[in-house]
C-alpha cells in the first residue's frame, strides 16, 4: 500500500530540521519502506515540510513510521497527513 506523508514544519523550525536531518535520512535507509521523499520548499527555496511516499502494509504501519521519524520525535512538524496514494506515472 502506498501512502503519501505530507508534513508541514512549524514556523521558524529550519534549525530543528537541519539538526535532525542525518538521523531522518538514516531512519529512511534503515526502514526500507520509503519509495520517494524530499522537502517541500517555499518561494525562497527554503525547506518548510516533507513529502514522503511510503510502501507499507497498511495505514497503521504508515502511522508507526511517521511517529518514529526523528523529525517527528524532534517536534519539527506543525501537521502531518497520511493519505493513500495510487501511482499512475513513474517507477
Amino acid at each position: 500500500m502506498l501512502i503519501a506523508l505530507i508534513a508541514r514544519d512549524k514556523a521558524g523550525a529550519l534549525e530543528t530540521r537541519k539538526a535532525n536531518r542525518d538521523a531522518h535520512l538514516a531512519y529512511i535507509e534503515a526502514t526500507g519502506v520509503v519509495e520517494q521523499a524530499g522537502p517541500l520548499l517555499d518561494d525562497a527555496d527554503q525547506m518548510i515540510g516533507s513529502l514522503v511516499v511510503l510502501n507499507v502494509a497498511d495505514m497503521a504501519a504508515a502511522q508507526d513510521w511517521a511517529d518514529n521519524d526523528p523529525y517527528a520525535k524532534a517536534g519539527l512538524f506543525d501537521s502531518v497527513e497520511l493519505i493513500p496514494w495510487k501511482r499512475v506515472i513513474g517507477g
